[in-house]
């Protein structure tokens, strides 16, 4: 008997196809559980409750009813002081993002124009701070920036007098970007290093100068790197909590914060988690944003 008697061939027909296809998606839904359990849980669930809480009733003493459905919490999302915290903390967000876009675009660039020795090194370096801890770093930075700080030294002994940055708006925006401009260098790299340079070349050859090449050819097809990166900036900051209370103190208030102290300090679960829908629908809303505008193809 030969080889081939013993291992027929299998016509490739629509309906076998179609089963090896279904295999292929049980399979995958498989590899794929400990993720989807793991979201369900520690995702799912947890959201579920807080929706629940979002319609509940506070109690005189500070705690909750849920049998008393109500819409009172949504209703006070349009109050002035909520208005000017989320402005505030959008706002910021936004100041944020476009100052990592600024500073992460070019040095990307940079590294994709580097030999893959230079390459991994300096993708590593952008990695480093991640190996720290997240608080640790935001008191490094308050040590930092305080008025007795070697950054207010520094600039008292070169004549421009101590600086009193800490606590303010500034050092706020300035701990975000220190924090979150890895999640803007790491998405552009990927993007920018993935662009044909042969179309950089044609460019050139018709003449194009760096404005027009990087206006007409490098900028539109680094766009997914653009978007991605902003997302991720974007969304954490619009509801940071550790950096704003590290190193802005309590002179203005945040979403994150104000969200904190309706938990903690008010005790009304209630209007918390409505806040905390409000956020979550603003992440999820700015993430579907950034798959519609072909996030899937970065």
């Amino acid at each position: 008997m030969t080889a081939v008697e013993e291992h027929p061939v299998v016509e490739a027909t629509p309906e076998f196809e179609a089963l090896a296809a279904r295999q292929e998606r049980r399979r995958g839904a498989l590899y794929a559980l400990p993720a989807y359990l793991y979201l369900v849980v520690f995702f799912a669930i947890p959201f579920l409750i807080v929706v629940v809480y979002s319609f509940a009733t506070r109690t005189r003493t500070g705690g909750v009813e849920l049998g008393g459905w109500n819409l009172d919490s949504y209703q006070r999302l349009g109050e002035e002081i909520v208005r000017d915290v989320l402005v505030r903390s959008v706002v910021l967000a936004i100041v944020t993002t476009l100052i990592c876009l600024v500073i992460a675009y070019p040095f990307a660039y940079f590294i994709t124009t580097r030999s893959p020795a230079v390459r991994n090194v300096m993708l590593a370096l952008v990695m480093i701070p991640f190996w720290t801890n997240f608080l640790v770093r935001n008191y490094a930075w308050r040590l930092i920036l305080a008025n007795e700080g070697p950054l207010s030294n520094t600039t008292d002994a070169v004549g421009l007098g101590p600086t009193e940055i800490l606590f303010t708006q500034s050092a706020v925006v300035l701990g975000m970007v220190y924090a979150f401009l890895p999640f803007m260098v790491l998405p552009l790299y990927a993007s920018i290093e993935r662009i044909d340079t042969s179309l950089i070349e044609a460019s050139r050859d018709l003449y194009g100068n760096a404005r027009q090449t990087f206006t007409s050819v490098i900028f539109p097809l680094s766009l997914p790197g653009v978007v991605a990166g902003s997302i991720l900036v974007f969304v954490p900051s619009a509801g940071a909590y550790v950096t704003p209370a590290i190193l802005g103190g309590n002179k203005n208030v945040l979403l994150g914060s104000y969200i904190v102290d309706q938990f903690g300090n008010a005790r009304n679960f209630p209007f918390g988690a409505s806040l905390s829908v409000v956020l979550m629908v603003l992440m999820l809303t700015a993430t579907l944003a950034y798959f519609r505008s072909g996030g899937r193809n970065l």
